[in-house]
């Protein structure tokens, strides 16, 4: 297997690169890596804002996905599924680096929504990257492979943070904003080129992908597909809309035919993926990974967009309809084709696990909080041997989040709320929508999660809010 380590020097890594870039063999502890021609390829959605019941295979009664359904048919379903926070960037930054946002100081959507009468002043938190982290796009070039991330990016303002700085040869898409400035071109987006009048930013988006990978078909991939979609603003073709305007019925769960739409987009660049992939006869030998950066937008505005019930609330909540988000891993001739796994897992585990699967072994001197797996892929029935798992977010956001922290043990899920030290604990087996709190029932229980959770913050060094002394009550978290 190769050992990654971080380069010493800029010059270091340059010759590190090239070695790789020119030789696809090598020996280290009797273990010879794969030709170039049977090394695994990756390919990594993360779609922007879809909730956990957002698929036809997890659940939607309205949307129509037929490709990432059949991807869920000939992969594994994973039902416990984090994103490591309630918004956006800290959660791609997780997926980068395999850590904690708290680890990072990263612990909001950059730049974060502002609240300078509330309870709480937020802490000085990092509003960008550091390039210096290792992520998993340097990992994959440094073993050797072609790298590219098509779509959104927002994990710092300037082109000194850009995908390119982190490890991707390619960059489409990807710069400071969270959303598009629209759908249609022209989308007066620096880093890609306008297309015709009209175009649709997804489809564009599935056309660079497939170009990416028919000029890397004879060399090992990582393709990052960081999805705008389905991120306001709500914007879908014409013909879409309609065909889900006429669809709608009383008693649904899911209305909104424009998010319809944009997902049916999304679902169809799925499809073409997977023709090209197996166009060119790799979908044998490439793993695919969906999953979401964090959990259903409830409202934009004015505008219902979707519903996450049974979850309760949505993203930039304290709830699990904040964090919880479908995953689906195709790793042909390996997962179970139609399996379901119900251990949790979180986006930080993603570079462990990817990292694994292509034989690329992590140095024992870098900080992942992740850990790979790998063996559910191999057995839904594995567990993976961790303590819990941790959020925590310092921040206010119109979702409803005022500060907290949560963390998940077994069945058991505890948030601690910061602006009044308050808990709340629920058994997610038997309340997977979060209404019967527990904490004055079990005590005990709610006391030994709170510890651990405080322990986990001194570890990672999470920064905490502090008393706001421009507190003004009507100023407040929501």
């Amino acid at each position: 297997m190769t050992e990654i380590k971080r380069p010493g020097s800029w010059l270091s890594w340059v010759l590190a690169s090239l070695f790789w870039l020119g030789a696809f063999q090598w020996q280290e502890e009797g273990v010879r890596a794969a030709e170039p021609s049977e090394r695994l390829n990756f390919v990594l959605i993360l779609v922007d804002d879809l909730g956990w019941t957002d698929l036809g295979c997890f659940g939607s009664d309205f949307y129509d996905t037929p490709a990432i359904d059949r991807l869920a048919a000939e992969g594994m379903r994973f039902t416990n599924a984090y994103s490591a926070c309630t918004v956006c960037s800290p959660t791609r930054a997780a997926v980068m680096t395999g850590k904690y946002p708290a680890r990072l100081h990263l612990t909001d959507w950059i730049h974060g929504h502002k609240r300078p009468q509330a309870k709480l002043k937020i802490p000085a938190w990092t509003e960008f990257l550091s390039p210096d982290e290792f992520t998993i796009a340097k990992a994959f070039q440094a073993a050797g492979y072609a790298t590219a991330s098509i779509g959104k990016w927002h994990l710092g303002d300037g082109e000194e943070h850009y995908p390119t700085h982190y490890g991707f040869d390619l960059n489409l898409g990807g710069f400071g904003a969270g959303q598009p400035p629209s759908y249609f071109s022209p989308y007066r987006i620096p880093t890609l080129e306008d297309g015709p009048p009209g175009e649709y930013l997804t489809d564009r988006e599935a056309d660079e992908a497939c170009k990416f990978i028919e000029s890397h078909r004879d060399r090992p991939f990582f393709l990052y597909w960081p999805h705008y979609a389905v991120h306001t603003p709500l914007q879908a073709k014409a013909e879409l809309i309609e065909r889900y305007r006429q669809k709608l019925k009383p008693g649904l769960r899911h209305t909104n035919a424009t998010y319809a739409a944009m997902i049916a987009s999304l679902d169809e660049s799925v499809a073409r993926l997977q023709a090209k992939l197996e166009e060119l006869g790799l979908a044998e030998r490439t793993v695919i990974v969906f999953t979401s950066d964090n959990g259903g937008l409830i409202a934009g505005g004015r505008q219902k967009v979707t519903v996450n019930v049974p979850l309760r609330a949505g993203k930039g909540s304290a709830y699990e309809g904040g964090v919880r988000v479908p995953l689906i891993v195709k790793w042909p001739g390996v997962a179970r084709p139609g399996a379901v796994c119900e251990t949790p897992v979180m986006s930080i585990d993603l570079l462990p696990t990817l990292l694994e699967l292509a034989g690329v072994k992590i140095a024992p001197s870098e900080t992942i909080d992740g850990l790979s797996f790998a063996a559910a892929l191999r057995n839904p029935q594995a567990k993976i041997e961790r303590e819990a798992l941790f959020w925590h977010y310092p921040h206010y956001h119109p979702g409803g989040a005022t500060p907290y922290g949560a963390v998940r043990a077994g069945d058991l899920r505890l948030v601690e709320f910061y602006e009044d030290d308050r808990v709340e604990l629920y058994n997610l087996r038997d309340d997977v929508g979060e209404s019967r709190d527990l904490a004055s029932a079990m005590p005990q229980r709610a006391a030994e999660l709170r510890r651990m959770l405080h322990d986990w913050r001194t570890r990672v060094g999470a920064q905490m809010p502090t008393p706001n002394p421009d507190y003004r009550p009507s100023g407040g978290g929501q």
